[in-house]
């Protein structure tokens, strides 16, 4: 018998295995959880670290090209193989710009026509648009193109030359003037002229219109003399919609409203320089809405309309301060709110002006920067020095990407101060992005907080009231119902919360207020009620049933909350609740707002609360509550003394989940809410949340975009609050665990 207890039991061995097996098992598993948070987390990293790299200038090669001709302008097309200058004999030639035949002329078309150049001048940069102002009154217009073909499945660039407005020169000043300064554009419905004589200044406006007879494209012009405006011009521009012309003076800036040509007037003289100072460069940024402006104290400043309190009106918003004080030109990139500054000593300054980022300042060159042009992917640039062309790399892929744009007030154009603005896309090419972080990160936390103020309360009180008070068999029914809850389809409560929920609430508002406040008091007052009734009364139902009575009550109030809710509505809100909201008291109401959100997103936090906390309270030993109730407490003390505080690590975790479930949650906020990315703790309007804006922008944005990187900083900024959440929580359960352990 001895013998046999001393043999090795073969049943212990193969538990050991088992037991070796389901270590080793976990262990790997949490490893591999461990490894996968750590892989999403520098995932996220190697997306978002490049819209955070500094630009970098390189050069590419120096140009030799033939002839000794004044240049007037210079270009590059898309893929950085062909160069173009406008010279003054005049004439249009481009050259290459591939290794091995640098230099090279490909095509080169004098314009035999046009005598004594007296200016040139050049559209906005996505128009690719030139002009040659004449000594006799005239102009012409041209405009270089590239046509791209695919022989042999390579790719092959050949230059042309279009006449917009025809191949002979227009008549801009009838009595024969020379051009002294000139900008024009040229749209869908017309040509507009911004242009100077030693007559004054003058905007002509060209509409074509087609002969119904011939059908041929005749063009008709008017034009208008601007008075008042001095002789001290420093530049002109005009913007490529034909809304607003801008004469720049040395001290001066004027803005002038040219929509309707029969009601051409200056709109704005603003002075733009000290006493000590003038105006020595100027460009429009793309889209036309601002203009920057360069002084001889190397202060570059932006100049843009707002809607003031006054009305429009004109402001500085923001300066570029440096230390160059021979800046001779600003240069605007095809699409982006970039700028280039040229100098007299060679630096090349690059800026960006949503961001207010200072890129680069550099000297590019040991000479004087007399011409320069980007290209239009912004990648390189061509620019002319008194010793050739020169043509330079430059790496500018995210230049509206900083810390402060994301997570500062920005003052963006037409905005009458800095604001937090999320507002990625625009169906407009000269769309200014918008990036902050700040309004949907605010919506990520206001989404969390009203769902949790809507959930802790309900799932906390039915947990402890499932786990302490009610009777098993009506417990084995509650719990299992509550938790089938969490599989329900988040997109099933969006869909409900927003098609449903939010119409039903709008219609019936005085109501569902009325049945928030009327629910406790009667519950209150059922409470009282029963607790009066006689001993035999109460006796007939069996011992924890009695919450069942509160079912009709909570109905009872419901039906009758929605049914006097249009009594209510008329006595008290003129027939409509919504109307005296926003009027009356001048709070926005959206139908899709916070209140449905936080109804919606409590109902799927519930069960992650309740069933977690229910579980903490039951399982808190009994001999702890039997002990406490032999000592003379009641249950109520029971419950709060020793139960509670022994399950306080289980219920704070399950606080703690319920958010972190809050705070990432997407479909229910895609759908119930307006989805509008604003700033504002008002219960009646809506947000925008980090999930919810990955989850909508996400298919749209272009890879490897900043647009694309930005939402994968959003979503690493998802990763670290909830992160932080479970931290935090992990923390103060060990602490709760380790205080009340000894109970």
């Amino acid at each position: 018998m001895s013998q046999h207890l001393t043999l090795p039991n073969k049943n212990d061995r193969i538990r050991k295995v088992k037991d070796q097996v389901a270590k080793y098992g976990v262990s790997a598993g949490g490893l591999m959880v461990l490894a996968a948070l750590l892989m999403i987390f520098f995932y996220l990293l190697y997306v978002v670290y490049p819209i955070f790299e500094d630009v970098e200038v390189s050069h590419e090669s120096k140009i030799s090209v033939a002839g000794q001709q004044h240049n007037y302008a210079l270009g590059l097309d898309e893929h950085v193989e062909i160069g173009y200058r406008f010279t003054d004999q005049p004439s249009l030639e481009y050259f290459s710009l591939v290794e091995g035949k640098l230099g090279q002329t490909i095509l080169n078309k004098t314009f035999d026509k046009l005598d004594s150049v007296s200016t040139f001048a050049k559209s906005s940069p996505h128009q690719g648009l030139f002009a040659y102002g004449l000594s006799n009154g005239e102009a012409f217009v041209v405009q270089p193109k590239f046509k791209i073909s695919f022989p042999n499945d390579k790719r092959f660039t050949e230059p042309r030359i279009t006449y917009p407005l025809g191949e002979e020169t227009i008549t801009l000043d009838e009595a024969g003037e020379a051009i002294e300064h000139l900008a024009f554009s040229v749209s869908e419905e017309g040509a507009g002229f911004l242009f100077s004589t030693a007559s004054g200044v003058k905007y002509q406006y060209w509409v074509a219109e087609e002969n119904f007879m011939t059908d041929e494209i005749e063009w008709q012009s008017e034009t208008v003399e601007l008075d008042g405006l001095g002789s001290d011009i420093q530049a002109l521009h005009i913007s490529p919609d034909l809304s607003r012309a801008f004469v720049v003076q040395s001290k001066q800036l004027n803005i002038i409203d040219i929509r309707d040509i029969e009601e051409v007037e200056v709109k704005y003289q603003v002075s733009v320089a000290k006493a000590d100072e003038k105006v020595v460069a100027s460009t429009l940024l793309s889209g036309a809405n601002s203009i920057m402006l360069a002084n001889d104290q190397g202060i570059m400043s932006q100049w843009f309309e707002i809607n003031g309190e006054k009305g429009p009106e004109l402001i500085k918003a923001r300066e570029f301060v440096t230390d160059n004080k021979q800046i001779n030109g600003l240069f605007s990139e095809f699409y982006r709110k970039t700028f280039f500054a040229t100098s007299q000593n060679g630096r090349l300054g690059v800026y960006h002006t949503t961001s207010e980022a200072y890129l680069f300042d550099e000297v590019v060159t040991e000479n004087a920067v007399n011409n320069f042009a980007i290209a239009p992917r912004s990648n390189a640039a061509l620019l002319e020095t008194d010793k050739g062309f020169e043509l330079i790399r430059i790496k500018n892929k995210h230049p509206e990407v900083t810390w402060s744009g994301l997570w500062q007030e920005v003052w963006y154009e037409g905005y009458p101060e800095p604001d937090y603005i999320w507002q990625s896309t625009s169906a407009s090419d000269d769309f200014e992005s918008k990036f902050s972080l700040v309004p949907i990160s605010f919506g990520t936390i206001k989404a969390a907080a009203y769902a949790m103020l809507f959930s802790i309360p309900i799932g906390l009180a039915a947990a402890i009231y499932t786990a302490y008070f009610m009777p098993s068999s009506v417990r084995s029914v509650v719990k299992p119902t509550v938790e089938v809850m969490e599989a329900l389809p988040t997109v099933i409560l969006g869909f409900l919360a927003g098609l449903w929920l939010a119409p039903i609430i709008e219609e019936n508002l005085p109501g569902v207020v009325v049945l928030m406040l009327a629910v406790p008091v009667f519950i209150l007052l059922t409470a009282f009620a029963w607790h009066s009734l006689p001993a035999k009364i109460k006796n007939s139902l069996p011992e924890g049933y009695d919450c069942l009575i509160l079912i009709p009550v909570i109905l009872a109030v419901g039906y009758f909350s929605f049914e006097f809710s249009p009594v209510i509505e008329s006595a008290y809100f003129g027939g409509d609740m919504r109307l005296y909201i926003t009027d009356s008291l001048g709070i926005d109401f959206d139908q899709r707002n916070s209140f449905v959100v936080g109804i919606a997103m409590g109902f799927a936090v519930i069960p992650t609360i309740f069933s977690i906390t229910e579980d903490a309270v039951f399982s808190v030993p009994k001999h702890l509550s039997q002990g406490s109730l032999a000592l003379g407490a009641s249950q109520w003390q029971t419950l709060v003394r020793v139960v509670l505080l022994t399950a306080s690590p289980g219920i704070f975790s399950a606080v703690m989940m319920g958010l972190g479930r809050a705070v990432g949650e997407t479909m229910i906020v895609l759908m119930a809410t307006g989805n509008t990315p604003i700033m504002d703790w008002s219960i009646f309007q809506g947000m925008r949340t980090l999930a919810a804006n990955i989850a909508v922008e996400m298919p749209e944005s272009e890879v490897g975009s900043s647009h694309y990187r930005i939402l994968f900083l959003a979503a690493f900024v998802l990763f670290i609050f909830t992160f932080v959440f479970n931290t935090v929580a992990e923390f103060v359960r060990q602490r709760l665990r380790e205080k009340y352990s000894s109970l």
